[in-house]
């Protein structure tokens, strides 16, 4: 049966909130157990980071005011608190994967707040590798190398200064990671109501057309338009 899915659908980069009011990160503890990263299926060539197997132990960082629904540490996982994970199980958003119960041996405060109180549970969770990809010709994107697969579009991008995905090319999932921006996550306009309505902490939702990423200051590629089309 075709989904039935919105003909011109917008998508959003999720980001941990760094320096808001609920700012959590984490860092697994050792000893961590590593497995074989993603590959792409018709070239072979990885697309993500290590996987991480259990057992699933971390270390919280609190830099703000209160713990966060949300958190961000080393690899692709990301791990989300347990009344997250309920209402994503409940209200069937799609893309998120494991669930995998994780075991905080240690919180520290990094800046000064008030002392947190109880500690949530919290599960480790990755996002999928989704069909939805990165529309180069109308998007504000300069490429790393020439691209050599048409199914990972690998390799990255050098700078980025909005993009849209081609029309098509995404099937539904509410998160996942796009073909040719694999290291980023993107979430469905029913994901952003989804945090809204719940009023879930700690990420930074920021729509594909604003969202820039210049390290070296590079701005936009020479001869692009001012604005996406």
């Amino acid at each position: 049966m075709a989904l039935d899915l919105p003909p011109d659908p917008h998508f959003f980069v999720l980001e941990a909130d760094v320096w808001g009011p609920h700012d959590t990160q984490f860092n697994k503890t050792e000893p961590v157990n590593r497995g074989d990263a993603p590959h792409c299926p018709r070239c072979g060539e990885a697309i993500g980071m290590l996987t991480w197997r259990p057992e699933y132990r971390v270390e919280l960082e609190l830099y703000g005011q209160g713990l966060g629904d949300f958190a961000e540490g080393p690899g692709y996982e990301v791990l989300i608190s347990e009344r997250m994970a309920n209402a994503v199980r409940t209200e069937g958003l799609t893309g998120l994967l494991g669930f995998h119960a994780v075991e905080v041996v240690r919180m520290r405060r990094k800046r000064k707040g008030p002392k947190p109180g109880a500690v949530p549970r919290y599960f480790a969770a990755t996002a999928c590798f989704g069909h939805g990809a990165i529309d180069d010709v109308r998007s504000l994107v300069r490429r790393d190398e020439p691209v050599t697969c048409p199914e990972c579009r690998n390799p990255g991008r050098d700078t980025i200064h909005g993009f849209v995905l081609e029309p098509g090319t995404w099937q539904g999932e509410d998160v996942f990671r796009p073909r040719g921006l694999q290291g980023r996550l993107l979430v469905s306009e029913r994901f952003i109501q989804f945090v809204r309505r719940h009023g879930f902490t700690n990420m930074k939702l920021i729509p594909t057309r604003e969202y820039i990423l210049d390290p070296e200051h590079k701005g936009p590629p020479a001869g692009s338009p001012s604005s996406l089309i």
